[in-house]
């Protein structure tokens, strides 16, 4: 005669189905939450560059930035994004004070670098290769559906 002490072959199985079913449930679940949280990143990281980008045209449409660091035919916005990290010499400024407008450029959390899509001022809305002139707007370069259905480089 047994005693009662143990589990039987039938109560762990039982036990190890449910207990997969749940992990099964709850997997894609977390696939959506690090998804969403890499999106709300993509977003910050996008906001912030364009910032930047909005805040060089301004001091470069009020005078603020050297003339010779604003290139004909820019439109006064930065040539590219290494300058609105390394800053441009200010305006009837003699003691060499730069204006900078980002610490670093973003790593973008789709890609997981720091390769961001370009477009110029110049460039069509629609085109997918930079014209080069200057940096006028900013996208991620990953190229899937976000949880919304849009295209990540639409954002």
């Amino acid at each position: 005669m047994q005693s009662g002490a143990g589990y039987t072959f039938i109560e762990l199985l039982v036990v190890s189905t449910i207990v997969l079913i749940l992990a099964s449930a709850i997997m894609p679940l977390a696939r959506v939450t690090s998804t969403r949280a890499r999106e709300a990143e993509l977003h910050r990281a996008l906001r912030e560059i364009r910032t930047a980008v909005d805040k060089y045209k301004d001091a470069a449409d009020l005078g603020n930035i050297g003339a010779l660091e604003i290139k004909v035919g820019s439109e006064g916005y930065p040539p590219d994004l290494e300058t609105l990290v390394d800053g441009v010499p200010a305006a009837n400024d003699a003691t060499g004070r730069k204006l900078k407008f980002l610490r670093k450029i973003p790593v973008d959390p789709m890609t997981h670098t720091t390769d961001w899509g370009l477009r110029s001022y110049q460039d069509k809305p629609d085109t997918t290769h930079w014209g080069g002139q200057n940096v006028f707007d900013v996208y991620t370069t990953f190229n899937a559906k976000a949880l919304d259905g849009t295209s990540y480089r639409d954002w």
